[in-house]
């Protein structure tokens, strides 16, 4: 409910420009559910990433207290953003692949 809700949010709502295009890819929170830590795909480059996560966590009072209407539970999770670098391992290691491949060839 909170990846939804970030991720509608981030389509949306969001309107600090340093947001870049951001994809929700994962939510983890704590066992006692006061913090969460929000994982995110930023498409571009380093600068565009930190910019984007720059807005993000200033976004978070804003967001919290909008999961707080919206979800029901007893406190808001505090939201912690950070870079989800799967995709982009994910997409190097096809690339090597690929380049061994034609090495090969």
């Amino acid at each position: 409910m909170i990846r939804h809700n970030v991720a509608e949010f981030l389509t949306g709502k969001a309107r600090d420009p340093r947001i870049g295009f951001v994809t929700v890819t994962a939510v983890e929170v704590s066992a006692d559910l006061t913090h969460a830590c929000v994982r995110v795909s930023v498409m571009g480059s380093d600068e565009e990433k930190a910019k984007s996560l720059e807005g993000l966590a200033s976004a978070a009072r804003f967001l919290r207290a909008g999961l707080a209407r919206e979800l029901p539970l007893r406190t808001a999770p505090e939201l912690r953003f950070e870079l989800d670098r799967g995709q982009e391992h994910a997409m190097r290691i096809a690339r090597l692949l690929k380049e061994l491949k034609e090495g090969a060839d």
